[in-house]
């Protein structure tokens, strides 16, 4: 995320172009840059209360620069805090070229080692200042001891203009006791709920924490008002966030932790890790280190899910296969035409699974693909919960959430207006929902079944691995049940898609935005 976007700043897409990170394994640690300030302190500091000590390193980055600059920073004995600034020349640019914009955070005297114990902090471009002490520090940055040694503050020089970067970068030591550095109160695992029942939840959302404007207390707020039952905090790139939900859980609001891990080659959500845990950035797919990630990720109890993959902006596309992937975002916020493209990329995975035998293998990793969908909201005028993903699950607690999101047993809606059951019977009453298998001979007829509210205006396609196989328009109410027939030789899986209509009124062939789409029923023995 990079700083002072103004024609990006309340765009939801261009957002996404001022906050992806430079992830990659390319980095140069910089030793020759010009410093001015005052001589450094070769003993250790006593009694230096009320003092502080200043030094400014400036520099200049070509075109093509490492993705990760890393300035070395000398911290003195007795120091209580470390305040860092930094700026860069953005210079006029022709029409299609990048100007500059460049990324900051810092990592401590225990080194900068890809997955090591050194991340202090990481604010992309969303702050030009932060601060970080025993016992607080800016959002996005974690608090604890200052200690001495070789810090390295990290410039991250997302687009770099023609003529380069000239950067200016300021560090400020003040001495004095350390105080205490409280600890962390986490959320809990488990909500009061409402046993095994349909729960609504939204698990791509920015606060303070990273380039997000509302505050954490207005973003639970704004997930009450909007009926969801459970929250993920993704910040950028750090975890900051995770203790910053104390008082705002309830019996009404699970809040499980996240991150949205911001590499050069798309973004990816982990979705429910233990409070606390941090999932480094910092490679590229031809690297080859994003399964190690993906295994810290799911050691740490989470879920693995590739964020908007056809993201057009710079870094957002999703490079590194489906291979890791326990679930993939294909809605994200307003539905747009990268959305469009999502749904349709992973209607190709559920096609390939059916072919590969995957799909009776059951849903998530090394089986077939579960889709969902989140807001990625940042700030007002974006709604939190627009769109959600309605999740069944045995009750409302970070297990069984997950479980539920892993199985496949979902479906994404627009809003909590929106309401759908869904599945199909055949056989000798057999029945399978969201995400099961009618476990029936091949030329068994079936009956697949739709029953919608809150959808006014909109129309229903049932789609299959040969495509769009049935439509119908609901009532005006928006209130209906739609019915087809079929055999599993005939439609491998079925899945329903409600769709608003087309706003040139379908001269263009092309459908709506969506309302609100299922995850598939699968028909016939694996």
């Amino acid at each position: 995320m990079c700083e002072d976007h103004e024609s990006d700043r309340w765009d939801r897409r261009g957002l996404l172009r001022a906050s992806a990170v430079t992830g990659a394994a390319t980095a140069l640690t910089v030793s020759g840059v010009s410093v001015a300030g005052g001589a450094e302190p070769r003993e250790p500091v006593r009694d230096g209360s009320g003092r502080e000590r200043t030094r400014t390193l400036t520099g200049h980055l070509p075109p093509g620069a490492p993705d990760f600059v890393y300035l070395p920073v000398d911290v003195d004995h007795g120091v209580r805090e470390i305040t860092v600034s930094y700026r860069y020349d953005k210079p006029a640019v022709p029409p299609g070229t990048q100007t500059n914009a460049c990324d900051i955070g810092i990592f401590d005297e225990r080194g900068t080692e890809l997955g090591g114990r050194g991340f202090r902090g990481w604010s992309g471009g969303a702050r030009t200042e932060f601060t970080i002490g025993a016992e607080r520090a800016t959002p996005g940055y974690l608090a604890g001891p200052v200690r001495p040694g070789t810090w390295q503050v990290v410039l991250g020089p997302y687009t770099v203009a023609p003529q380069g970067m000239d950067y200016t970068v300021t560090v400020t030591q003040r001495y004095g006791a350390p105080g205490t550095t409280p600890e962390p109160v986490y959320p809990p695992q488990r909500a009061r709920g409402r046993g095994r029942a349909w729960y609504r939840g939204d698990c791509h959302l920015h606060t303070v924490h990273s380039d997000g404007l509302r505050t954490p207390a207005e973003t639970a707020a704004a997930a009450r008002a909007a009926g969801l039952d459970f929250i993920t905090t993704t910040e950028h790139n750090t975890v900051s966030g995770h203790g910053a939900w104390e008082g705002l859980w309830g019996d009404d609001l699970l809040v499980l932790p996240g991150e949205e891990v911001t590499t050069r080659n798309g973004h990816v959500i982990a979705l429910g890790i233990d409070g606390g845990t941090f999932i480094d950035w910092r490679y590229r797919a031809r690297d080859g280190v994003f399964g190690r990630f993906a295994r810290r990720i799911r050691q740490a109890g989470g879920l693995v899910v590739p964020a908007h993959p056809h993201g057009t902006c710079v870094g957002c596309n999703w490079k590194f296969g489906f291979d890791e992937a326990d679930a993939v975002e294909v809605w994200n916020g307003a539905f747009t035409p990268d959305d469009e493209a999502a749904v349709a990329g992973w209607d190709n995975t559920l096609v390939a699974a059916v072919r590969s035998g995957r799909s009776g293998a059951g849903a998530g990793r090394h089986g077939w693909l579960p889709a969902m969908g989140n807001s990625d909201a940042h700030r007002e005028p974006q709604p939190v919960g627009r769109p959600q993903t309605v999740v069944l699950a045995d009750d409302l607690s970070r297990a069984a959430v997950l479980e539920g999101i892993r199985a496949g047993r979902s479906w994404i809606a627009e809003s909590s207006a929106v309401e759908l059951t869904f599945g199909a019977t055949g056989g000798r009453g057999k029945h399978a929902g969201i995400g099961g298998r009618l476990e029936v001979d091949r030329d068994t007829p079936v009956t697949v079944r739709l029953e919608v509210s809150g959808a006014p205006g909109c129309s229903v396609r049932l789609v299959t691995d040969q495509g769009q196989l049935h439509a119908a328009q609901l009532p005006a109410s928006g209130s209906g049940t739609v019915e087809w027939r079929t055999t599993p030789q005939y439609a491998a899986y079925v899945r329903a898609e409600v769709r608003h209509a087309p706003a040139d009124g379908g001269s263009s062939g092309l459908p709506g935005t969506m309302a609100a789409m299922t995850n598939p029923v699968f028909l016939g023995r694996d």
